[in-house]
């Protein structure tokens, strides 16, 4: 070994060390609910209107000229932008960048492989990666959904009992709804986000079970279908809405721990795989190796 080989390894060590950590400190520093609190005061102090028009805004500038890339069929277009929607994505770019993937990734996974294999060897693989990409993006925006949809069914117990509160202490049902958003926002942002976008509509006018339900076509959370189902049938029948929303949260209370058991009981068999392709070879090389070796040497020097 050279001698400079030591201080060569302590300095890449020293380095990723240091780089790793600045990455983590960076990551942690945008996710502290200190500089998102702050953030979130400063929005609204510089233009709460306007971040929240900003929300229901489906134009923006310049976007004629890509307009193109995103499909032209109406009923695709709905598709996609509903979807996006549900991911928390709503605005052109998010749509632009979701087509474009579509397109292009196929293309460039079809066409490299193609380029590393050739056209006869690799053309069933330029095929079958061309699918993939494909199939990617949309792959990718299902598993952001399911995980929005998740933290949105997690976060909403303690949204219906912020409510609760407010209407007990005399809130109208809107400003019980405006006061949730805004403590919301730090420990279930997603949620809030859907919240403000129901204050915006009911304040340009639509009816607030209108609003009510197109929360629910946006989440598509079976929570919050059930929670519009029974605010429609209080309004209806003219009974006590923060009764009715306590006897919701403790449903919602306890399918978010019934979720929790089920995610528990299921970590067992999930762990068989890495246990058995893991753990257990090199377990029986550390407890049977050794036992392997003596056998060698015996059988070679019995001579067999």
């Amino acid at each position: 070994m050279l001698p400079e080989m030591p201080l060569i390894l302590s300095l890449v060590f020293v380095s990723v060390a240091l780089l790793t950590g600045a990455i983590a400190w960076v990551v942690l520093l945008q996710a502290s609910p200190e500089r998102r609190r702050l953030q979130h005061v400063t929005q609204d102090a510089g233009g709460g209107a306007g971040a929240d028009a900003s929300l229901l805004d489906t134009q923006g500038v310049g976007t004629d000229g890509v307009r193109r890339f995103i499909p032209s069929s109406p009923d695709k277009l709905g598709r996609v932008r509903k979807r996006l929607g549900r991911a928390g994505y709503r605005s052109v770019t998010a749509a632009l960048v979701y087509s474009s993937a579509e397109l292009l990734l196929p293309i460039i996974l079809g066409g490299a492989v193609l380029l590393l294999l050739g056209r006869t060897t690799g053309l069933i693989l330029a095929i079958a990666m061309a699918a993939l990409g494909y199939l990617l993006p949309g792959l990718v925006l299902e598993r952001l959904i399911k995980r929005r949809q998740k933290r949105i069914g997690n976060g909403l117990p303690d949204a219906l009992d912020l409510l609760i509160v407010c209407l007990e202490a005399g809130s109208g049902l809107d400003q019980a709804i405006v006061k949730t958003t805004e403590e919301l926002a730090i420990a279930h942002p997603d949620l809030a986000e859907e919240l403000r976008l129901v204050t915006i509509e009911t304040r340009a006018g639509k009816p607030r079970l209108e609003a009510f339900r197109n929360l629910a076509a946006r989440t598509g959370v079976e929570e919050i279908r059930s929670l519009v189902t029974m605010l429609v049938q209080t309004d209806r029948f003219g009974t006590s809405v923060a009764q009715a929303l306590r006897v919701h949260a403790d449903t919602s209370r306890t399918k978010r721990r019934q979720r929790a058991e089920e995610r528990a009981a299921k970590l067992g068999v999930k762990l068989v795989f890495p246990l058995v392709f893991c753990l257990f070879p090199a377990f029986y090389v550390v407890a049977l190796g050794p036992a392997v070796i003596q056998f060698i040497r015996f059988f070679k020097e019995s001579g067999y």
